[in-house]
């Protein structure tokens, strides 16, 4: 079972890693009505859900137990960073969300200029602490600042 929720956890991780980049890449470019289609897409949302769902039985139920990685400096940082994100994600999943109504009926949303860098500023510092809880997952795969 262990493997399978390993398998699991970075399947998802790498998804969410994937959707996140599509997002970023999308926003950067013009936006139109098929892009604009594109972004509002649930995949960022599943795959973080299956990390945080998997990652925490993982933690609690199998592995090394809570009480190994809650002494692990970078596994605490890669939590905290992982909560980041999820707090950075609700503000371009909203703005995704309230395009739905315009898209189906064929029309892109009213959006600014403004909006649109706000959205990409976001989804840079999402990306930007995806990449440090990487860096967090190899540290505590190494047992680097176990403190126990």
């Amino acid at each position: 079972m262990t493997p399978f929720l390993a398998f699991l956890h970075h399947l998802a991780a790498f998804s969410l890693v994937a959707a996140l980049g599509i997002e970023f890449i999308l926003i950067r470019g013009n936006l139109t009505l098929r892009t604009a289609r594109r972004l509002v897409d649930m995949v960022f949302g599943m795959s973080s859900g299956v990390v945080l769902a998997v990652g925490l039985l993982r933690v609690f139920y199998f592995e090394k137990g809570a009480s190994y990685y809650f002494h692990s400096a970078p596994f605490i940082a890669k939590l905290s960073l992982f909560v980041v994100v999820g707090l950075l994600s609700i503000y371009p999943t909203v703005e995704f969300l309230s395009w739905s109504k315009s898209l189906k009926q064929g029309q892109m949303p009213a959006l600014t200029e403004r909006k649109i860098a706000s959205i990409r500023s976001v989804i840079h510092w999402e990306l930007a602490a995806v990449v440090v809880i990487i860096l967090c997952a190899a540290l505590m795969a190494k047992g680097v600042g176990y403190f126990g």
